[in-house]
């Protein structure tokens, strides 16, 4: 039975982001959280720890990160959409059971509320240097799906969406948060319960798996079946977890490279189900902006400026940072004399993925921030130098 409680009054709501995407987990059906207090994705917890018990969840504090990721896998397994939300020092820490999650096929949704680092850094700065860490949590090859909010509105919707991406595609969802985004204040709609419940994919036992519980390809189609999660306590089960190759009835494969390219292949197979972008006046652009996260804010700003002195400039934005979409990202800057990418982080871990699909004659230009948001006059300042 859904507890009422589980849904806001529809309409506006002024809610911090922290509490946004919060609320999101809640509507998309998420009953169970494990973390531990970290700045600056605190307020997750403390939200979490008052909603999820008015709704019929359990929200637990946990001794550390370790044991954090370990008790949402634990909950997933017996049935429970789960999550659980720190920032970049706890990441590193529940690496390894991210590894573990991906081997198994068991879905979870993880909010990086990301800080400054490396190190401790300054815990209230935002700084997207775990976007790649997101990418290769762990070790061995394994795929993960990333989205990229840009506002509170965002946060509450794309986390619906981790959740069902995680139920749909058995594999580690996250939310690449940070500081400001997690602390700004933001009217939000709420969907009405009708709304909201005809988005939400359930979790539910099969009918009948003939003994398949993980994913596999079907010799007969070359697709990718992937079925709904085992859920421990009841016939739809395994019977054994093993964290090694395995096929999709759990015992170990002789051929482990059949395994790999399945968790890899599941996911970028489904390419243009997951790969979630939008373009603003990209249509006749001859400079493309390739952005994602709060950058995508100022760069709006920036092209509408230069747009107004006649500079023919667009924006193509990831909402779905990984998979990294090469084929949307190679089109859209085909033929670009230039490509500007704003992170906020130094290396320009993204802008190093649009130099790999990018012509080697298109300059791909970095505009590079740490602690620190983009001003619209930094974007629009490099637009000017290319469009001389």
């Amino acid at each position: 039975m859904i507890s009422e409680k589980r849904f806001l009054q529809a309409g506006k709501h002024l809610m911090m982001g922290n509490e946004a995407m919060s609320e999101g987990a809640i509507a998309a059906g998420c009953t169970f959280f494990g973390g531990y207090p970290i700045t600056p994705s605190t307020e997750v917890i403390e939200h979490l720890a008052k909603r999820l018990p008015e709704v019929g969840g359990v929200c637990m504090q946990m001794e550390d990160e370790l044991a954090s990721i370990n008790a949402v896998m634990g909950a997933s397994l017996v049935g429970a959409k789960a999550m659980t939300a720190t920032s970049g020092p706890g990441l590193a820490l529940m690496a390894e059971t991210i590894s573990m999650g991906a081997n198994l096929e068991i879905p979870f949704v993880f909010c990086d509320v990301q800080r400054n680092g490396p190190g401790t850094g300054y815990v209230t700065e935002p700084h997207h240097n775990d976007i790649g860490f997101a990418r290769f949590s762990g070790n061995g090859e394994f795929q993960i799906i990333a989205l990229a909010p840009m506002n509170c509105q965002e946060l509450y919707d794309l986390t619906i969406t981790a959740f069902n991406f995680a139920e749909k595609y058995r594999c580690p969802v996250f939310l690449m948060s940070d500081a400001y985004l997690g602390h700004l204040h933001e009217v939000v709609d709420i969907p009405t319960r009708e709304e909201i419940l005809k988005k939400i994919i359930k979790r539910e036992l099969p009918a009948n798996t003939k003994g398949r519980v993980f994913s596999y390809k079907d010799p007969s189609t070359g697709e990718y079946v992937i079925p709904s999660p085992p859920i421990m306590g009841t016939e739809y089960c395994p019977g054994l977890f093993l964290h090694q190759p395995h096929g999709p009835d759990g015992l170990p494969t002789p051929k482990p490279i059949v395994f790999q390219e399945m968790l890899i292949e599941k996911i970028t197979s489904k390419m243009d189900e997951i790969s979630l972008t939008e373009t603003y006046k990209l249509d006749d652009a001859d400079i493309v902006i390739v952005s994602y996260g709060l950058p995508v804010r100022s760069s709006y700003r920036a092209v509408d400026i230069a747009r107004e002195e006649g500079i023919k400039v667009g924006i193509f934005r990831l909402i779905t940072v990984w998979p990294f979409p090469d084929e949307k990202v190679k089109v859209a800057v085909k033929d670009a004399k230039a490509v500007i990418v704003p992170e906020l982080n130094y290396t320009g871990v993204i802008a190093e993925q649009v130099e790999r699909v990018t012509k080697l004659e298109t300059p791909v230009i970095k505009i590079p921030k740490v602690a620190e948001f983009h001003h619209p006059d930094d974007i629009l300042k490099v637009i000017r130098e290319v469009a001389k």
